[in-house]
């Protein structure tokens, strides 16, 4: 817990450095939903409506991301296990990446690499269900960007969560606010653009791998999990009279193995433990300005 706290107070520090104006800025409002979302203890596939505010800027020495998902469940992922609500969930993540070369005026490119960067940041989740989740991560550590039409990043970072578990105090050895072990999480996060003749589209999307990050709060060893989420965003500005990059819609899909480092279990397996893999179809659309 003391290691978390400092490691915030760290984030914070870096976060609060850099007081210059941005020279770039990209922020959008947005919704998306799908009918396949899992979660652990439900067998049942679950529809999410989820609405979003996204903001990406950059500076003299690197840029900011921070976005919140605001996600509502239908009702076979109850809210707080009772009556026919779903439940309501928010995410938040913030970002900031460092330039190195422009903080050292040094050039660390070439070939392939665009820029090696320091990336430090953190999460924020909590859910109105019986398991009352409360979420906060932080993450740091070195991140390479790639010569792209748009962006690719790639990194390796110092990770550790901590969290809330209701059901942790029934579990021998078990706790209701979990401090994880520190791990490492390989992070990458993409936006390339792809040209449709006279269309303009973007594949964009994040994903990370975790790794198992000790025992939770039932006393379980946890899994590395993988997360991964991607859309195809098509530029449909122009059918709707308005300026390049304003509205944008398309396809997605979201893939979601060990969620929350518990042990994929599928319904019928051994041991009676339900937490089925996410492999979700979704669709977007987004309104920047």
């Amino acid at each position: 817990m003391k290691k978390l706290t400092l490691a915030a107070l760290g984030l914070i520090a870096i976060a609060a450095v850099p007081t210059y104006a941005a020279d770039w800025s990209d922020t959008s409002l947005g919704y998306r939903t799908g009918n396949k979302f899992q979660e652990p203890g439900i067998p049942d596939a679950i529809k999410k409506d989820i609405f979003f505010l996204n903001h990406v800027s950059g500076y003299s020495l690197g840029s900011n991301f921070f976005n919140v998902d605001m996600l509502k469940s239908d009702s076979k992922d109850p809210a707080n296990a009772t009556g026919s609500n779903g439940a309501q969930e928010v995410y938040v993540a913030y970002r900031h990446n460092l330039s190195l070369s422009k903080l050292f005026g040094t050039k660390l490119s070439g070939g392939i690499l665009r820029d090696v960067e320091f990336t430090a940041g953190f999460d924020y989740n909590a859910k109105n269900t019986t398991f009352a989740p409360s979420v906060f991560k932080v993450m740091a550590g070195p991140t390479v960007s790639f010569q792209v039409p748009g962006f690719f990043t790639l990194g390796v970072l110092y990770y550790n969560e901590k969290n809330h578990n209701s059901f942790g105090g029934f579990a021998s050895g078990g706790q209701v606010n979990v401090s994880f072990d520190p791990t490492y999480q390989v992070a990458a996060a993409w936006g390339i653009d792809i040209p449709l003749g006279p269309v303009n589209s973007k594949f964009k999307g994040f994903g990370t791998y975790t790794g198992a990050k000790g025992k939770d709060g039932s006393a379980i060893d946890t899994k590395p999990e993988t997360l991964v989420d991607m859309f195809w965003m098509i530029d449909a500005s122009p059918v709707l009279g308005a300026k390049k990059g304003t509205w944008q819609i398309g396809p997605g899909f979201q893939y979601w193995n060990n969620k929350f480092g518990n042990a994929t279990f599928a319904p019928g397996d051994t041991g009676g433990m339900v937490n089925p893999k996410t492999t979700c179809f979704q669709m977007a659309l987004e309104y920047h300005f």
